[in-house]
């Protein structure tokens, strides 16, 4: 622990330029913003796929199979996660963070406006769905690039001993836009079914326009971290980042796409339950749905950053496995208590399960995953891996769906794939280095050069 206190040059010297000094707070507060529009934007199509598009961009029929394109469709935009990760890490590690913020923040803005203006599937057939695809694909790109982007700059600036807490304001940033954009939902919801299929599902899309002019205009205002600037001034990048993270690190990269299958129970909770719940088989109001999702989710704002402090005194590894634990718990909790129509125990272990035990997850991830790379190849790494492991995540809705089955039961399927994914997660968790008491210059090193 003795290393917790140690301060880069920059951090204490005066005379250091202004432009390489830290500001972790101006950090924390663009990813927050930049975060927020991201997860409004992304979850907003989640929320529209599980209550919307299967009647608007598919052909009428088999309400199963329109649910089945709608979840697909979701996890289409995690397919193009990885490509966006790719060439905008590339870009990042070249020629700078904040820069590639800019252009990531820029394309899930316009996709997600154009998406609100789109055909419906009765208007132009087929088209519809297409351009609904190409909206998802633009959306999964920029996805793929802001967490990453968002965690490494962050955590660059931040103090020694501060790092999750300061990183943390990334997913804190996913609690306010997911909370936002399940907000907008409730009172459209509530329209009369013609005027919500009609007009209403359009208004959180256009709405993007808000936060992206406010999340844009703070992220000019903010500097480059210092150790990517002192990388750039002894022409030190590497020309192909993510060739030279391969080489020296596929193992972390790996390690990376592996713990990342976490995730897939924050996905399967925000739109696979909420289909569950709403759809036939249950027929759970979704104004109530919706407001668990944003009450659960929204209290996480609070106990995301408290993790990550806490990962900062004890250890990110301790964290993040009693995070994995308490989810699996509480899934078969979560998804019993829909099946029974209990609304108290819905809120319960909904409160249990994403405000508790995963901001285990969420306010460590985004610190954990840029500490275990060296700077020059930080964001390449990071985004590499994550968004490969996110794939999974982004198709877990349509997985689960094809899992279900008839019956109060059915739902065991959907909770035994959940919780083998976080079993997988914790295995590799356990394979990784604890760096929480890594100076920020060591980290990525090999151990025996410490």
């Amino acid at each position: 622990m003795g290393n917790v206190q140690q301060h880069s040059p920059s951090e204490v010297n005066p005379a250091t330029p202004a432009e390489h000094v830290k500001t972790p707070k101006k950090a924390a507060l663009a990813s927050f913003l930049g975060s927020t529009l991201e997860y409004y934007d992304f979850f907003i199509y989640g929320t529209a796929a599980a209550l919307i598009f299967p009647k608007i961009f598919f052909p009428g029929g088999d309400p199963v199979v329109a649910l089945l394109g709608a979840m697909a469709t979701f996890g289409v935009g995690y397919l193009a996660r990885p490509l966006g990760g790719l060439v905008m890490s590339h870009y990042g590690d070249k020629i700078g963070r904040k820069q590639a913020l800019m252009i990531t923040l820029v394309i899930m803005g316009v996709a997600s406006i154009g998406i609100g203006f789109l055909p419906t599937y009765g208007q132009i057939g087929y088209w519809a769905t297409a351009l609904l695809l190409v909206g998802r694909l633009a959306q999964g790109f920029s996805a793929g690039a802001e967490a990453a982007g968002a965690s490494t700059l962050t955590m660059e600036h931040s103090p020694e001993g501060r790092r999750a807490f300061f990183t943390s304001f990334v997913m804190t940033g996913y609690a306010s836009g997911m909370v936002l954009s399940t907000v907008v939902f409730i009172p459209l919801a509530a329209l009369p079914e013609e005027h919500l299929l009609s007009w209403g599902w359009r208004v959180p899309f256009w709405l993007s326009v808000v936060v992206l002019a406010v999340a844009y205009w703070i992220r000019t205002r903010l500097d480059e971290p210092p150790v990517f600037e002192e990388i750039v001034e002894h022409n030190k990048p590497k020309a192909i980042p993510a060739v030279a993270v391969f080489k020296t690190q596929w193992r972390d990269v790996l390690r990376v796409g592996v713990v990342m299958l976490f995730s897939v129970m924050q996905t399967t909770f925000t739109v696979y339950a909420l289909a569950y719940a709403t759809g036939p088989a249950v027929g759970i109001d979704r104004t109530l749905m919706l407001t668990v999702n944003a009450v659960t989710i929204g209290l996480s704002m609070v106990t995301i950053p408290i993790s990550a402090m806490i990962s900062d005194r004890i250890g990110r590894k301790k964290v993040l496995l009693v995070g994995a634990l308490g989810c699996a718990l509480t899934t078969i909790g979560y998804f019993w208590a829909i099946s029974e129509q209990n609304i108290f125990m819905i809120f319960l272990f909904g409160f249990l399960n994403m405000t508790v035990f995963y901001s285990c997850w969420n306010g460590v991830w985004t610190v954990f995953f840029p500490e275990m790379f060296p700077a020059a190849v930080r964001y390449s790494g990071m985004a590499i891996g994550s968004q490969i492991g996110l794939i999974l995540a982004g198709f877990a809705p349509a997985i689960a769906t094809l899992l279900a089955q008839p019956g109060p039961n059915g739902w065991w399927p959907v909770a035994g794939f959940t919780i083998l994914c976080l079993a997988a997660s914790a295995i590799a968790i356990m394979t990784a280095r604890e760096t929480y008491n890594v100076p920020l210059e060591d980290l990525g090193k090999p151990r025996a050069s410490r």
